[in-house]
């Protein structure tokens, strides 16, 4: 009987295969097959002799296994995988007929042709029905062929030696510096040693110190797992691998929930440098990922998101002058232009306008309900990540930067094809929120569509608005001046001539609804705290502003609305949110603390509380505060230390006395201003009429009409 066995590069094709079987089978052979695909894409009753995954094997052997075969070209990778797989060597040897289903898998057949001589090794389906019926006509022939091929080529038993040697003494390598021997400090001060020792090449001694990096974090040495990274980078002489070793040193730092500032600099510093080299010698693509690299070292979640501090806000100049200095960087930003202006809004006909975000509406409901009703607005709503063809556009950061470069072609031409029927319709483009959207709308000349753009906050502390071309918008919008100082200073060009105008437009609220009667005769003692699930909310200053006025009053009582903190962010939001519990510990049982979760009637929840915080570290806005001071809930607004100081901030945003520098000034406003019935009602009053008369949507609406649909 003749024995096959295919080799798949990737899920053959389930019809193709079925078909494939029944005509080996037809012909008296028994066929097994290996390749890189899931155990569950082959269909269990197609009653294979042997089915093997090369994937599963793969991940049977390890991660550190997985991501090296993973790094590999196609053709490799399935070679990489079979190579070391007992039963595909086995079923190799045994073999009359070596098949290759794919291109991706020749390499793997010949690689086994060369270890079993005796066997027919051919691509594709009908070449290999061939050799089966040729070798059950000519079974004479083939046994003596047999005979003459029984063992493999003198070079091939050459290199299969050579390559079990170095399978032997890797194995002993990866034994030696196993996360159990890291674990204990002899091992881990003798590994440190063998990284940083003299004379060790470059690449040799990157790839020991990664290993050893790995073993260490594995076995809870995480700190010196990022040190050996260090260690090896400052060694290394090749500048290319030294930014490498960097960039993975400042990616292990902020994983275990730490960040050395100065690590992180030198990473990215050292990232840029490789991307400008790549640059000069006009390597787009290589520049691109370098230049990504530096951008995700400056702008990692850990450092802005997760943490109480930022320094983009400290110094924003000063955090971002190397990638000002950098050539690659300015090119990348450099204005790429449009051919004509934009024109003014039509006469004669209803203004088009094309309202558009990445994944996130949250505050357009108000708008697009009033333009929708507007008799000189025709309006369309186009959701990026939900659109098949925008959203894998909008998601590739790193071809946008390497379309800047000026490679990628490609991106231009399909990001030109995608929008060019948006652009051609509208007459006015409004983008909320300066991420992925806004990129890729500038990615292309907008002709005579008027580009508008929306920031909030979040983007500030991201690549993003760096990936926009500016000269491409006409009008920048913000929510609040500290904002608008802050990206100002990021953005040189937005201080240059022919810049986009800068407008601050509040968000848009429907504060009516939220004008409810209070219920409960403790109201006011009661302090609400809307959302809480970023690290930049700081609930634990809520927190101590409830201790410090549970100690004049224990009917004091803090209610906490919305999603608690995302644990899986980073290290660094998990170990804030460690902080959170053990406060909350102590006071939940007692009923100090109550914690209502997401809810859809705001308004609502609203209604049982009689104080309102802003206790975060950074806001645009605090849409949840104003919210809670239009119901008659007293403001007390911690002076963000993001913006504290400046210019413009929560002082100037809301009246000086809803603004409190620290916890114990937010405690003696609310016992002041709580200490009997009357006053609390006299001072949310006044501050629920404040806001319904600066920020409800009527009040704020004329100013969305005179930028969307005046001259």
């Amino acid at each position: 009987m003749t024995h096959v066995l295919l080799i798949a590069g990737a899920r053959p094709q389930a019809a193709v295969l079925k078909a494939s079987l029944e005509k080996f089978r037809a012909a008296g052979a028994t066929v097994e097959l290996a390749g890189l695909f899931a155990p569950d894409d082959i269909d269990p009753g197609l009653e294979l002799t042997r089915l093997r995954s090369l994937t599963e094997a793969a991940a049977e052997r390890g991660r550190m296994f997985e991501k090296r075969v993973a790094k590999l070209s196609a053709p490799r990778r399935v070679w990489a995988s079979a190579e070391r797989d007992r039963q595909v060597r086995g079923s190799g040897r045994r073999a009359h007929v070596l098949v290759a289903l794919d291109a991706t898998a020749v390499y793997t057949v010949w690689r086994l042709a060369q270890l079993n001589r005796r066997a027919h090794a051919v691509f594709g389906i009908a070449p290999a029905l061939k050799a089966v019926e040729d070798r059950r006509e000519r079974p004479l022939h083939y046994a003596v062929r047999a005979v003459t091929r029984s063992v493999p080529t003198p070079a091939t038993a050459a290199r299969t030696t050579k390559r079990a040697a170095r399978r032997v003494a890797g194995g002993a390598l990866r034994r030696a510096s196993s996360p159990a021997v890291l674990r204990t400090s002899v091992g881990a001060k003798s590994w440190r040693g063998a990284v940083v020792a003299p004379k060790v090449p470059d690449r040799l001694r990157a790839k020991l110190a990664r290993r050893v990096s790995l073993s260490m974090s594995e076995g809870g040495r995480k700190a010196g797992a990022t040190l050996v990274l260090k260690d090896a980078a400052r060694l290394t002489a090749d500048r290319a691998l030294r930014a490498d070793l960097l960039a993975e040193a400042a990616r292990a730092d902020l994983e275990r929930g730490h960040d050395d500032a100065a690590l992180r600099r030198s990473a990215y510093e050292a990232a840029l440098a490789t991307a400008d080299r790549w640059y000069a010698k006009g390597d787009a693509k290589k520049a691109a990922a370098s230049l990504s690299s530096a951008l995700t070292l400056a702008f990692p979640r850990a450092v802005h998101f997760d943490s109480l501090t930022s320094p983009l806000a400290e110094d924003p100049v000063g955090y971002l002058a190397p990638f000002r200095a950098s050539t690659a960087f300015q090119a990348m930003t450099a204005s790429r232009g449009r051919a004509v202006p934009a024109a003014a809004p039509p006469a004669g006909r209803p203004l088009r306008l094309l309202v558009t975000t990445y994944s996130n509406a949250n505050f357009l409901q108000s708008i697009r309900d009033r333009y929708a009703d507007h008799p000189g607005v025709e309006i369309r709503f186009l959701e990026v990540k939900e659109d098949e063809t925008l959203r894998p556009l909008a998601r590739g950061a790193q071809r946008m930067m390497e379309y800047a470069l000026g490679g990628a072609a490609t991106l231009g031409e399909r990001a030109e094809k995608a929008l060019r029927p948006h652009l051609d319709w509208a007459d006015t483009v409004f983008v909320d929120w300066c991420t992925n959207a806004a990129a890729l709308f500038t990615l292309v000349d907008p002709g005579t569509t008027r580009i508008v753009v929306r920031l909030h906050s979040y983007e500030a502390f991201t690549l993003w608005p760096h990936l926009m071309d500016l000269d491409r918008v006409d009008d920048l919008v913000f929510v609040g001046d500290h904002l608008r100082d802050l990206v100002a200073d990021c953005l040189p060009r937005l201080r240059e001539p022919g810049a986009p105008a800068l407008h601050v437009i509040a968000n848009a609220m429907d504060l009516e609804r939220f004008r409810q009667e209070k219920t409960g005769g403790d109201t006011r003692f009661t302090v609400g705290l809307i959302g809480a699930g970023v690290v930049a909310k700081d609930p634990r200053w809520a927190v101590e502003v409830l201790r410090l006025l549970r100690e004049h009053d224990e009917r004091y009582r803090l209610v906490v609305i919305g999603d608690g903190l995302d644990r899986k962010a980073s290290a660094a939001a998990r170990a804030y949110d460690d902080l959170l519990r053990r406060d909350l510990a102590a006071l939940e049982p007692t009923g100090a603390v109550q914690l209502l979760g997401r809810t859809e009637d705001v308004p609502g929840a609203l209604t049982g509380i009689g104080v309102i915080l802003s206790s975060s570290v950074r806001e645009s806005f605090h849409c949840g505060l104003v919210e809670g001071a239009a119901s008659g809930a007293l403001p007390v607004v911690r002076d963000w230390p993001f913006f504290a100081g400046k210019e413009h901030g929560a002082r100037t945003l809301f009246p000086a006395d809803w603004v409190v520098a620290s916890p114990r000034e937010a405690a003696d406003r609310v016992l002041a201003l709580t200490a009997t019935e009357e006053t609390w009602r006299k001072a949310s009053a006044d501050a629920a009429e404040h806001a319904l008369t600066t920020w409800d949507w009527p009040v704020i609406s004329p100013g969305f009409d005179r930028l969307l649909l005046e001259d």
